[in-house]
């Protein structure tokens, strides 16, 4: 459990070394063995924790330790108990996505990255209070399918099947919503098509290692 705690923590870390995020902004949650998680303190600083400062939480929204679990603990919470596969989920606001998700915008198929999230676009979920359930109802529909949303308003949320994985997804995330956001400076961007999405889709079905 401890090592667990230590893997959340270096990958908040590594969250901030990417450009994820500055100071307290954002949250990671990883799942463990039992279907509880472990996730970030609110208002602390990354670079500061220890292993006793992370929250133990249940899906009943309890949570064991010393320090209270981020406010936005219920995204992570229903995540985990709607989508089996997810064992970890990032919360951040990074530059770019921030912008988009300011801007309202789902992400279109304006490169064939786009398909890495599991779908043709990346949506953008309608704004609600952070922390609050309506947010995290709003996440979840614009999840559906999805490994990542954009959060209205507010920043980005990724799902994975564990931490390596979900940072990975938010660095990439990022780096698409910043090649978006430059490729309008230009103009409209040229989008893929559906049956051009579809055969990239099927591509990405057997990418990566097991």
């Amino acid at each position: 459990m401890s090592n667990l705690r230590q893997q959340l923590i270096n990958t908040a870390c590594a969250m901030q070394a990417a450009g994820l995020n500055r100071g307290t902004a954002g949250n990671v949650s990883v799942r463990d063995n039992s279907g509880h998680f472990f996730i970030t303190p609110s208002g602390l600083p990354y670079d500061r924790l220890s292993s006793s400062d992370i929250p133990h939480m249940g899906l009943d929204g309890a949570y064991h330790g010393t320090r209270k679990p981020s406010s936005e603990w219920r995204f992570h919470r229903d995540l985990y108990a709607s989508r089996p596969e997810v064992s970890a989920v990032l919360h951040a606001h990074s530059p770019f996505a921030v912008s988009l998700a300011c801007l309202r915008r789902d992400i279109p198929p304006f490169h064939y990255m786009i398909a890495r999230f599991g779908g043709d676009t990346i949506r953008c979920a309608d704004y609600a209070l952070f922390g609050s359930a309506a947010l995290s109802t709003a996440a979840l529909t614009a999840m559906t399918e999805r490994k990542a949303c954009l959060l209205a308003n507010h920043g980005m949320l990724v799902a994975g099947r564990n931490l390596d994985e979900a940072l990975t997804l938010a660095i990439e995330l990022e780096e698409l919503c910043e090649q978006y956001w430059r490729a309008c400076q230009l103009g409209q961007p040229v989008l893929l098509d559906a049956d051009e999405m579809r055969a990239v889709m099927a591509q990405f079905a057997g990418y990566g290692q097991p």
